[in-house]
């Protein structure tokens, strides 16, 4: 795998030999980012991703994250329970000499850092981008709490993207009732299902 854009773009990135790791494909993470630049209006350009901040829930080996560093997020912040593949995502992100963006790694379960202190940005900001790809075998229930507690705790950004992946024949879950579906796009195996605040709960 390499990064595809950025300021890092064609550096390799380090792959977990763990089979139980699946990272995000290139087709996939190019599709993701295609999206989020049309969405946030910036295309093409080195820094397509400047300024915003990211969240990449079950990160594995980090590559979106690292992607997300490379186009020019301002905060990028990585959740890999996995101590091992959480290293591995270390030393990717250091590939990226981002001038202006930085990246922070946290050791452990999603759930706990979605309740924490953690998620809340210093600056009071909230993230723009939350990207989440837990493993097959994690649950519609589980995936539809996460949701929960990300609308609680107020961790996106009015006008953000929650982006996740799952798997393209798995059931659908559901949306929280202050989040819709926007789009679906499905690469192989895998497919990204894009939500958003729905129109009537925005000021």
């Amino acid at each position: 795998m390499r990064i595809i854009a950025g300021s890092a773009k064609g550096k390799t990135l380090l792959s977990p030999s763990d089979t139980r790791v699946r990272p995000t494909s290139d087709r996939a993470r190019e599709g993701l980012f295609s999206f989020l630049e049309s969405t946030f209006g910036r295309l093409g350009s080195v820094g397509s991703l400047e300024g915003l901040r990211f969240l990449d829930l079950f990160a594995g080996s980090g590559a979106v994250g690292v992607e997300a560093l490379s186009r020019g997020a301002k905060v990028v912040c990585a959740v890999e329970a996995n101590g091992e593949v959480g290293n591995l995502a270390l030393t990717n992100f250091a590939l990226v000499k981002s001038p202006t963006g930085k990246s922070r790694l946290f050791h452990t379960e999603v759930e706990k850092y979605l309740e924490s202190e953690n998620a809340l940005l210093s600056d009071g900001q909230k993230f723009d981008i939350i990207f989440m790809d837990p493993p097959y075998g994690y649950t519609n229930d589980q995936v539809e709490k996460l949701l929960e507690v990300i609308v609680r705790r107020e961790l996106l950004d009015p006008r953000g993207i929650i982006a996740i992946e799952r798997e393209s024949k798995g059931a659908p879950f559901s949306w929280p009732a202050q989040l819709e579906l926007e789009k679906v796009r499905s690469y192989g195996q895998g497919s990204i299902f894009y939500g958003g605040y729905s129109a009537s709960v925005l000021p």
